[in-house]
């Protein structure tokens, strides 16, 4: 296949990158609900990005923000000294979270915010006497970032398979269950069994050796799946019967996706810590943080004041234009009630969605809050191929979504209109027609 030499520098990510160059798809600029191509073409934006552009494009607020802030103070360390920012931006933060998760580690993108929750739980059983607690729980079709370690706790093969040997981890079963829960509005019915799946777990491993179990609350890399009623309920009480710290990735949930500020504040669910990116910052400024329990960090607080408690950090961790950008976006999620607006978009959200049952090639609809995965019916020996040329088909036709094998994910921005929502139904409704 002939290369284009324009674009031959960039090697780009999770993509194939031949076939991208032979049928280049660029975006130019972005407002509000909307993408432009470089050719002029208006797209509406179905997956806010990246999962990550909650409150729309080009918000003036944070571009602003990261102008002045450049003017300012472009670069600060914070490694034995810090910035007044990064300061006031974890104290907004933690208001924002349940009562015991009262401390912030600033990371660079939700994979390294995965990794240092790993390193964290181990660092804490270690502090604590119990240095052989090493072994992770993930769980089957899981994506944490593609870190050693979040390859290692994820669940999706393709991920895993070229790069070796990984941390010890074993791994729980999905709860995508299609003979029981097929087209499920909101949280399916059955499945909540699957929890115990842990239990036989620490029976063969020992509760001991086993530092921590991660799970997004609802898995969307792997194609938006949502756990059953009172799933996540029993992982924490299982948790809690032996010690293990539990961990939520809500790199995804996190920041009103599910019309709560968090996705532990949906489910009524605390867990031990609690990673997150994209919409700490909109999109605008690669950020994550870990959000950790007040009694993880206080084991840490042991011994001579001057010894360095944890043995971690980035150069840009708590970056200063990465903080104004936060704060510009915290202030526009709190004037426009953008943390919880999607609960009351949610039912509209849902009837659009589930209106394409019945269509040729739908094989199941799974929706929660602001998140919807469309499953198609794969070709035969081709996997996923059906889902690549849904979501290039629908570009072609001025709709972003995202494929994620042959599932189509809709995680619109949480600023979606009843009007946007018509447009993505029926585009998405000729995309199918067409494929058929």
């Amino acid at each position: 296949m002939p290369q284009n030499d324009a674009l031959a520098a960039f090697w780009m990510p999770f993509t194939a990158n031949r076939q991208f160059q032979a049928a280049p798809r660029l975006l130019s600029r972005a407002e509000g609900m909307y993408y432009w191509g470089d050719d002029g073409r208006e797209i509406l934006d179905a997956t806010a990005g990246l999962w990550c552009v909650n409150a729309g494009h080009g918000r003036t607020e944070i571009t602003t923000a990261i102008a002045e802030q450049t003017r300012r103070l472009d670069f600060a360390p914070t490694f034995q000294m810090g910035h007044p920012l990064a300061f006031a931006y974890a104290e907004r933060l933690v208001r924002l979270l349940p009562a015991p998760l009262k401390r912030v580690f600033f990371t660079n993108s939700g994979s390294e915010a995965v990794d240092t929750a790993l390193k964290i739980a181990r660092a804490y059983h270690f502090v604590r006497g119990e240095a052989q607690r090493t072994i992770f729980i993930g769980r089957e079709r899981a994506y944490h970032g593609v870190g050693f370690g979040g390859l290692s706790v994820g669940g999706l093969p393709n991920n895993r398979e070229a790069f070796g040997p990984l941390l010890e981890a074993e791994h729980l079963p999905h709860t995508l269950d299609q003979e029981r829960n097929s087209f499920a509005r909101g949280l399916p019915a059955f499945g909540a069994e699957c929890a115990d799946a842990l239990e036989a777990l620490i029976a063969t491993l020992g509760a001991e050796r086993i530092a921590a179990v991660i799970v997004e609350p609802v898995a969307g890399s792997a194609g938006v799946i949502v756990p059953p009623v009172g799933y996540l309920q029993r992982l924490r009480n299982i948790c809690d019967r032996h010690g293990l710290l539990l961990i939520f990735d809500e790199v995804i949930t996190g920041f009103g996706r599910l019309g709560t500020p968090f996705a532990a504040d949906y489910f009524g669910v605390i867990p031990d810590m609690l990673t997150t990116a994209k919409g700490l910052t909109n999109g605008a400024v690669p950020m994550g943080a870990v959000f950790v329990g007040d009694q993880i960090f206080q084991a840490f607080m042991k011994g001579p004041e001057e010894r360095i408690e944890l043995f971690h950090g980035y150069t840009y961790s708590g970056h200063p234009l990465a903080c104004a950008a936060g704060m510009a976006t915290l202030d526009i999620y709190e004037r426009e009630s953008l943390l919880t607006r999607g609960a009351h978009v949610a039912p509209l959200f849902e009837d659009a969605v589930h209106s394409l049952r019945g269509l040729p090639l739908v094989r199941d609809i799974r929706n929660l809050g602001l998140m919807a995965g469309i499953e198609l019916e794969p070709r035969p020996n081709a996997v996923g191929a059906r889902g690549y040329d849904a979501q290039v088909q629908a570009l072609q036709r001025g709709l972003l979504v995202r494929a994620t094998g042959d599932t189509i994910a809709l995680s619109p921005p949480l600023i979606v209109e009843g009007t946007h929502l018509d447009r993505i139904i029926q585009t998405l409704r000729d995309v199918l027609r067409h494929l058929a």
